[in-house]
């Protein structure tokens, strides 16, 4: 999710509708080097929080195969692009779940070792809420990986010569995440820079 767009999940997370396939790719065409960086590895069992179309879904799925990854959004309509993207790409090890990212600990049964939310934690009404629900999943060693859009105005962040991303209003720094997630006892790990406007930090129960 980015910040733009209108589906089922604007009426739950303002501002985080899925883009243009085509900025998206401008903005990041190498997906998987970019999840590498904010601890996507073999072997991780992760869940890829409000997964919209499935542009990390596949990815993640090839670096952590065999172990599978878990895919979970509200909108019916993102999850189908999502399952058709995993199937273009050729992976298999995902499950696709609709329902809403504060039903974590119903919904999943198996601890994570990553769970990674885009682009969608500063449309989050619940932040600390969403966060217990990640620590409820999160095996004691796992990571939960924040990547947002910097706190700079948004006429400075553009793809394809337009503004884009949520308003600057919305925008967080890591300090403000980590201050939206303290009621859930996380503790930082490591801010990672995702140019060109982009950052992840990285969480893990304190």
């Amino acid at each position: 999710m980015t910040g733009e767009g209108s589906d089922k999940s604007e009426r739950y997370f303002p501002a985080t509708g899925m883009p243009d396939r085509d900025w998206w790719q401008a903005l990041w065409p190498d997906p998987d080097a970019m999840l590498r960086k904010v601890g996507a590895a073999p072997g991780l069992r992760v869940i890829d929080l409000c997964c919209g179309d499935g542009y990390f879904t596949a990815p993640l799925a090839r670096i952590v195969a065999p172990e599978p990854v878990i895919a979970l959004d509200l909108s019916a309509e993102m999850l189908r692009q999502a399952r058709a993207e995993a199937a273009a790409q050729g992976v298999s090890n995902v499950t696709f779940l609709e329902g809403d990212a504060r039903d974590l600990p119903r919904l999943v049964t198996e601890p994570a070792d990553l769970v990674l939310i885009a682009n969608t934690f500063h449309g989050v009404p619940d932040k600390a809420g969403l966060a217990q629900a990640v620590r409820q999943v999160l095996a004691p060693h796992g990571r939960f990986v924040v990547i947002n859009w910097h706190a700079i105005p948004r006429e400075q962040t553009t793809v394809l010569g337009q503004p884009r991303g949520p308003r600057s209003d919305l925008r967080m720094t890591p300090a403000s995440v980590m201050e939206a997630v303290r009621p859930a006892v996380f503790r930082q790990v490591e801010v990672v820079e995702l140019p060109p406007y982009h950052y992840g930090i990285i969480l893990t129960p304190a």
